[in-house]
């Protein structure tokens, strides 16, 4: 950061920390004791496709790493904003998997150089009802954040609730993000 930066109150963002996923599997674990939600196997990376030979050679070289396993094949699916979700499985659920998973795609994209592309990463939890919840990896803030939708992802309605339960819950557990605006709606996320 240089002294115009200071004068003018600009900051540097914070590096994100990849590693910070591997802190879901603990964490699960309050979620499922205080809460009944249980991982359902389904995690995903949400990123902007960027054009070109090099992006979709890292991108054949992620799926064929992760499908390598024999485990459930890697999808992918683009939203209506233009993201591609990368939705990785495992059967049966098996959430350690999925956070290696992920980190996998992760570090892949940034040690690739395409790290400016990546949004989120979430990771799928269900109730004995089957109410939704998303754990949400900001990639760029390097934080967590929960997502509860309620009913059809068309209703776009949000279980606010929930969401400040969790909040509350894993605050020691896992660097949540403290700018609750940035909780930004995944409507339909695949994998969640």
């Amino acid at each position: 950061m240089g002294f115009l930066d200071a004068i003018l109150g600009r900051r540097k963002a914070a590096a994100p920390d990849l590693d910070a996923l591997f802190a879901l599997p603990s964490a699960a674990i309050s979620l499922q004791v205080s809460l009944d939600m249980l991982p359902t196997g389904r995690g995903s990376v949400a990123f902007r496709t960027p054009e070109g030979r090099a992006f979709a050679d890292i991108e054949a070289d992620v799926r064929r790493l992760l499908d390598s396993d024999g485990g459930p094949p890697v999808t992918t699916q683009t939203d209506e904003f233009g993201f591609t979700w990368l939705v990785v499985e495992s059967e049966p659920a098996d959430l350690p998997t999925i956070v290696n998973d992920l980190h996998a795609v992760n570090s892949s994209l940034v040690d690739a150089g395409f790290g400016p592309q990546l949004l989120c990463s979430l990771v799928s939890f269900r109730d004995p009802v089957g109410a939704p919840l998303a754990m949400v990896y900001l990639f760029k803030r390097g934080t967590f954040y929960p997502f509860a939708p309620l009913g059809e992802a068309s209703e776009q309605r949000r279980d606010n609730v929930l969401e400040l339960r969790v909040r509350d819950l894993l605050a020691h557990e896992l660097p949540l993000e403290s700018d609750m605006t940035r909780w930004f709606a995944v409507w339909g996320a695949p994998g969640l």
